[in-house]
């Protein structure tokens, strides 16, 4: 029996050796060095290998079938050099990894296909992008608009140069992952360049990262499973287009994006989670409410719970509802209100309007925002609005500190996130602001004071006209 067992774990171990493939060289430079090789799962990184580099600069690190997509090698000198993980040995030689022009690939094709179209792809997009430049003189110029030969040899030579890009690319064997890694890569790093110099390519660049396949395990190993999304959304923010018609734009990419990924529940969390928290960061609040509708709606698909408390803000807390009352437990700060007896809840306020704000102490935003409030409160008191912050501090202390100077109601519970407000609203990051009527109808979710300064100019100076 333990013969048998012993020679199962030789088998395995045999069998896991050479499966095995290595990436191996020289470094001059990193003589002693360590030297680690990671992969890539959709958004996290992975280690796979490490190792050091002898005296004489040799190292050698191993990898598996298992991290099949693009790696880095990391060493002493922090910077990373990407490869690709294809199942091929690789050999490379140079001095180190921050001076990428010393080193050589002398062994592994993929590697020496992503290496050549590193160096030659972003000279053609340098040389383009020069051309485009000197046809709209040519062709804008009333100095040389006459000038049709120059016009036309430029035309064709940006003709070209694309032709010579897409050829590279078409020639490499489709089974082969660079085949696939390497036009998504040039994809993902286009949209700068694009957006300033070639806005003709938008439509098609925006069609090409609808196609995308976020289910597509290429991807997830890529390293480009975030970067494709901030690249695909930032291009619709700076598509030149109204706001409405980029939100409409918006609404489409995402559908298309779910179309697959409801059938795959471990990305569709990833993907939603990542794609929620940079629409709100770049305020695209429109966006991320079609985006929480989408999943939520998906009644066949199970949502990670934190990421389904995000999304119900949108469902519950979206404009035209009507907003909770809110019952204002603990301490309440009104140094200046001018209503009367200390409300007990929102329902007893009787202004036209009501700004219910969540915010804390210890929010760096907060503390820009909230005081502007304050800046902002006499005057906007004249069109009958009132103020509320609702604060999410578990100190006392701080707590008055903060809002004892504040012209506005002021609450805490000290429950901070367990407070019965903060769940009632879907609250998960401060400040959060809604604008409500008499009636808690939700008017509108501000983004920042200067959001609400405006949505105040317009419709009282309209009424005033």
């Amino acid at each position: 029996m333990k013969k048998t067992l012993t020679a199962l774990v030789i088998n395995l171990f045999c069998s896991a050796f050479l499966n095995a493939q290595s990436i191996s060289g020289n470094l001059s430079k990193l003589i002693k060095q360590p030297i680690k090789l990671e992969g890539f799962d959709g958004l996290k990184t992975y280690p796979i290998s490490s190792s050091a580099i002898d005296e004489k600069g040799n190292f050698s690190l191993t990898y598996t079938k298992s991290d099949y997509g693009v790696g880095y090698l990391m060493s002493a000198d922090d910077k990373p050099l990407f490869v690709i993980l294809s199942g091929e040995d690789m050999e490379l030689v140079g001095e180190t990894l921050s001076y990428p022009e010393t080193l050589k690939i002398t062994n592994g094709q993929e590697n020496q296909w992503f290496e050549q179209y590193g160096q030659e792809h972003p000279r053609r997009e340098q040389a383009l992008s020069a051309w485009v430049y000197l046809e709209k003189i040519y062709l804008l110029d009333s100095l040389f608009s006459v000038q049709e030969r120059p016009a036309s040899s430029i035309q064709t030579e940006k003709q070209r140069i694309k032709a010579e890009d897409a050829a590279f690319l078409a020639k490499l064997p489709k089974e082969r992952y660079v085949s696939w890694f390497l036009p998504a890569r040039k994809l993902v790093s286009s949209v700068s360049t694009v957006a300033q110099y070639r806005p003709e390519e938008i439509p098609a660049t925006i069609t090409a990262f609808r196609n995308l396949d976020y289910t597509d395990q290429r991807l997830y190993k890529s390293g480009l499973f975030g970067d494709a999304m901030e690249s695909h959304f930032w291009l619709l923010e700076n598509s030149g287009k109204p706001l409405d018609s980029v939100y409409i734009e918006m609404r489409h990419s995402i559908d298309a994006m779910m179309v697959k990924l409801v059938k795959d529940e471990p990305k569709l969390n990833e993907v939603t989670t990542y794609l929620f928290d940079l629409l709100e960061r770049h305020s695209l609040y429109q966006a991320a409410e079609h985006l929480g509708l989408a999943v939520l709606n998906q009644t066949s698909c199970t949502i990670a719970t934190d990421l389904a408390n995000k999304l119900e803000t949108y469902r519950t807390m979206k404009k035209g509802n009507i907003a909770p009352d809110l019952v204002f437990n603990g301490e309440i700060l009104a140094p200046g209100y001018t209503g009367g007896d200390l409300p007990k809840k929102l329902s007893e306020l009787k202004s036209k309007y009501t700004l219910v704000v969540f915010g804390a102490s210890w929010c760096p935003k907060c503390a820009e925002e909230i005081p502007l409030l304050a800046n902002n409160f006499a005057k906007w008191k004249q069109q009958d609005i009132e103020v509320v912050y609702v604060s999410l501090d578990v100190d006392e202390q701080q707590f008055k500190s903060f809002a004892s100077i504040f012209p506005f109601v002021s609450v805490c519970d000290y429950q901070k996130w367990e407070s019965e407000a903060v769940k009632s609203y879907h609250v998960f990051a401060t400040p959060t602001m809604y604008l409500l009527d008499d009636q808690r109808e939700i008017l509108l979710r501000p983004t920042s004071v200067g959001h609400l300064e405006a949505w105040v100019a317009w419709n009282f100076s309209s009424s005033n006209k």
